[in-house]
């Protein structure tokens, strides 16, 4: 068996396989105590030859299908199989319920932990999210996973069938990754294939019912859709503040069941999520979060209680402090044009100072700035090539004042970038840092880029 990559996925496949009767031989870059190091994922020689003595490929999610030693494997005919579907062959019995999507995974598969908790039963938030799946399907002590899916690890995924699966969004992205938007788009859709209970969808968004329609799932799995308008019949969503239930509420064939609604809890709930309560984005995680959930048989009460107890991780629309009457809120996790959309979203019309910039990937933001430019009070743009936003600006929201931050100071740059938020603010504004772009020009990380804003905020006088 060969191991590609040996970060905390590929550490965690020979973790599991210790002990096992399986050779193991194990192909890493960087990772100087890898069988074979400095084996590049372009080196077509070098893979060719690793695939002829290999019956298995087991691939981490930073090595692309475009790699040579994964072309090498297909071309052999060698299953190539992501770390998730080792774990689903080697899992000990306990039901996933995975959630998928371009932005909101980990909020989402973070609050059905909490949920789930609420119940009383054993769970652990594991996949993207940071702990490896593997560890946590064997561990019998768990009842249910809560398991964040990416589209990396998704499209080398093959026979998991979970106990309900969700797709929260569908955006471009990772396009680099996956080649074109329907092979993202497919990735995603894994997720749903062979569901035993449902299939949960964005009815604000039809490319995830699509995904739904065109999965093959168990007979009498629920297409169950989430809205953050009134819920149809099998839908999940909001009426007057309070958030409805009518997927799994009653027996299928109980006679008033068209009739009737399960309430789960209300958006004051969720009011400690934001800083004016949460934000459209977070409420439709939360309804995703409760649809899998429910598919589990949680009661409606554990829904609630748990997304009381609910705390965000950091740099996910964290209030640092308020200020003078602005709020300055740290959302470093939007890395792309979506997330920083929802986040823009969230605040109200012309209040908004928002700093943006850094690693574009080939995106372009003509799009999410004439969406949210009605949001804009001014923009700072940080970064080392600030023109894919400041383009973008000009076209959209030339009315807009920008000021760019002078990228030659990489470690005072978030200094700068607050200090210039600040001068334009005035009080009822939200600083808001959602970059819509990677942290890597800059910084280490969006982690990074985040606490780098949070002590600029707390420095301010």
């Amino acid at each position: 068996m060969l191991v590609a990559g040996l970060g905390v996925t590929g550490r965690a496949v020979v973790a599991a396989l210790s002990g096992r009767a399986a050779s193991v031989v194990t192909v890493d870059a960087r990772a100087q105590d890898a069988d074979v190091v400095g084996a590049d994922a372009t080196d077509a020689a070098v893979a060719e030859r690793l695939v002829a003595a290999a019956d298995l490929v087991v691939a981490s999610p930073g090595w692309p299908p475009s790699a040579a030693l994964l072309t090498a494997a297909r071309t052999a005919g060698v299953p190539v199989w992501s770390e998730v579907e080792l774990a689903w062959r080697l899992r000990a019995g306990a039901p996933w319920l995975a959630v998928t999507g371009t932005n909101g995974k980990t909020t989402t598969v973070r609050m059905l932990a909490s949920i789930l908790t609420a119940a009383g039963l054993r769970t652990a938030a594991v996949g993207n999210v940071g702990t490896p799946v593997l560890a946590a399907a064997q561990d019998t002590d768990l009842d249910v996973l809560a398991v964040e899916l990416s589209s990396f690890q998704l499209h080398h995924t093959v026979s998991m069938e979970v106990e309900a699966g969700a797709v929260l969004n569908v955006a471009a992205d990772h396009l680099d990754w996956h080649g074109s938007p329907e092979a993202y788009a497919a990735a995603k859709g894994r997720v749903y294939r062979g569901a035993r209970v449902a299939c949960v969808y964005n009815v604000a968004d039809p490319r995830t019912e699509q995904l739904v329609r065109d999965a093959d799932v168990a007979e009498g799995a629920l297409a169950v859709g989430f809205t953050l308008g009134a819920p149809g019949p099998g839908q999940v969503g909001v009426v007057e503040g309070v958030l409805v239930d009518r997927a799994f509420h009653a027996p299928a064939d109980a006679r008033d069941r068209l009739r009737t609604a399960a309430e789960l809890g209300t958006l004051d709930d969720l009011a400690h999520l934001g800083p004016d309560g949460a934000p459209p984005h977070v409420v439709a995680d939360a309804l995703a979060a409760a649809a899998l959930a429910r598919a589990h048989g949680v009661e409606a009460r554990a829904v609630r209680d748990g997304l009381r107890a609910f705390r965000p991780d950091a740099h996910r629309a964290a209030v640092v402090r308020h200020l003078d009457g602005v709020a300055y809120v740290d959302d470093s996790k939007a890395t792309n044009a979506h997330a920083a959309a929802a986040a823009l979203a969230a605040c109200p019309p012309g209040t908004a100072v928002w700093i943006a910039g850094g690693l574009a990937k080939g995106a372009s933001f003509d799009d999410l700035v004439a969406s949210r430019a009605d949001r804009l009070r001014a923009a700072v743009v940080i970064g080392t090539d600030p023109a894919p936003w400041t383009d973008a600006l000009a076209r959209h929201a030339p009315e807009i004042p920008v000021v760019v931050v002078d990228p030659g100071d990489t470690g005072t740059v978030m200094y700068r970038a607050v200090g210039a938020a600040r001068e334009v603010a005035v009080p009822g504004d939200t600083v808001l840092l959602a970059p819509a772009g990677a942290s890597m020009d800059q910084f280490s990380s969006y982690a990074e880029r985040g606490d780098a804003f949070a002590a600029a905020v707390q420095d301010l006088a």
